[in-house]
């Protein structure tokens, strides 16, 4: 009988009503009622296996593990910090120099390719690294460690670079090696920087749609057709899992310090020729998905590579920040703007934190998507393009 891999997302220590306790279940206290964890696991399944275990109730995702790549920048380069104002463009249209918070108490995951743990923009923070690759656990590529900086790298050379840079301990997971990585490592690391107590994770990745398709056709024998078709259904399933895992994770809120969850929408639009929707992860709900600001002289607009369907946006052309080796560089891309909208979140977060003693997710990512203010951007944006508009920094 033949398998196929497939991940499945299942909840444990949940209170399922029954004839014997449901006399008791109104009393139950929140803590007995609420799931006190969850699985997720990869596992060869048959046909029947897999219809077993949607009856389950435990059970509330089952998809196959669709492959995962970077939101890569659209354009890249050295910089040299002497050339620089005090802070970077970014960080003053998000108001950051303006608020009173630095990201005290909070903690931040980083799900992406690393980081350069010797930089000097994260000397003062504890790195709390876990690799799901087979490679090194040190930044290759440089995509980590330019986002890293954008959240709380600390100044380089007097010019400010980071938005909650007084952030003390961070989450890094390495997800992404040369080869991509795949929808079950991206939920594992969720799940792990959950437990690890993250306040907020930042995500600059994305399924790669063509390369499931191509792998079908290639590997498979598939022609074009059931390959897209059972990528497309592929693709479905694994909206489900990150809706799932971002329900279980806000719910989680509800009884200890909450996440919130902000990923990039993607660069596939080529604007004003035609514009793609959000790509998974950003794609599920209770997912922050974020859109790419630039500079202009009507103002901040669209860039041309943003998907639209966002829930907020962000700077993302001309982003300065750390590289590997301790210098800085530009990039552009929805991947250099999720970092400040995840900056933003650790503002906020702090606030929320100084006030009620606790971070409570919904709360949270309620406040963030209402930060958003259309005030700086150009005439005639299309609210599917920009969401609430730009996310700004508590300033009280």
């Amino acid at each position: 009988m033949s398998t196929d891999k497939y991940v499945v997302l299942r909840t444990r220590n949940i209170v399922v009503p029954t004839l014997d306790n449901i006399g008791t279940l109104g009393r139950a206290s929140a803590s007995e009622l609420a799931p006190q964890s969850i699985e997720i696991n990869e596992a060869d399944l048959t046909a029947k296996e897999r219809s077993n275990l949607r009856r389950d109730p435990r059970v509330r995702a089952i998809a196959p593990p669709m492959p995962m790549k970077l939101v890569s920048p659209m354009e890249a380069s050295d910089v040299d910090a002497s050339t620089l104002s005090s802070s970077t463009w970014g960080v003053q249209a998000v108001r950051a120099t303006e608020s009173p918070f630095d990201g005290s108490g909070i903690t931040v995951a980083v799900l992406d390719t690393g980081i350069d743990p010797n930089h000097p923009a994260f000397q003062t923070v504890e790195l709390l690294r876990r690799n799901f690759t087979s490679e090194g656990e040190d930044d290759q590529n440089g995509h980590g460690t330019h986002c890293a900086g954008t959240i709380f790298g600390q100044d380089i050379n007097g010019k400010r670079i980071g938005i909650a840079r007084n952030i003390k301990r961070a989450l890094i997971g390495k997800v992404l090696g040369n080869g991509g990585g795949s929808s079950a490592t991206i939920a594992q690391a969720i799940q792990w920087a959950v437990n690890e107590g993250a306040h907020v994770v930042s995500m600059s990745l994305g399924i790669d749609f063509p390369g499931f398709v191509e792998w079908l056709i290639n590997e498979k024998g598939l022609n074009v057709n059931p390959a897209t078709s059972i990528a497309l259904e592929a693709y479905r399933a694994n909206i489900n899992l990150f809706t799932e895992l971002s329900n279980f994770v806000r719910a989680q809120g509800s009884f200890a310090d909450g996440t919130v969850i902000v990923a990039a929408s993607g660069n596939e639009s080529v604007r004003p020729q035609y514009e793609i929707a959000v790509a998974p992860p950003a794609a599920g709900t209770g997912i922050i998905a974020v859109g790419a600001l630039g500079e202009t002289p009507n103002g901040l607009d669209v860039a041309s590579f943003s998907n639209n369907q966002v829930d907020v946006s962000a700077p993302g052309v001309g982003i300065i920040s750390a590289v590997p080796g301790g210098g800085l560089g530009s990039k552009s891309g929805t991947s250099m703007a999720t970092p400040h909208v995840a900056g933003v979140a650790a503002l906020w977060a702090q606030r929320q934190l100084d006030m009620a003693g606790r971070v409570e997710s919904n709360t949270l990512l309620a406040q963030l998507i209402a930060s958003g203010t259309t005030v700086p951007l150009a005439p005639n944006v299309e609210e599917e393009d920009v969401g609430t508009g730009l996310v700004q920094s508590p300033v009280n």
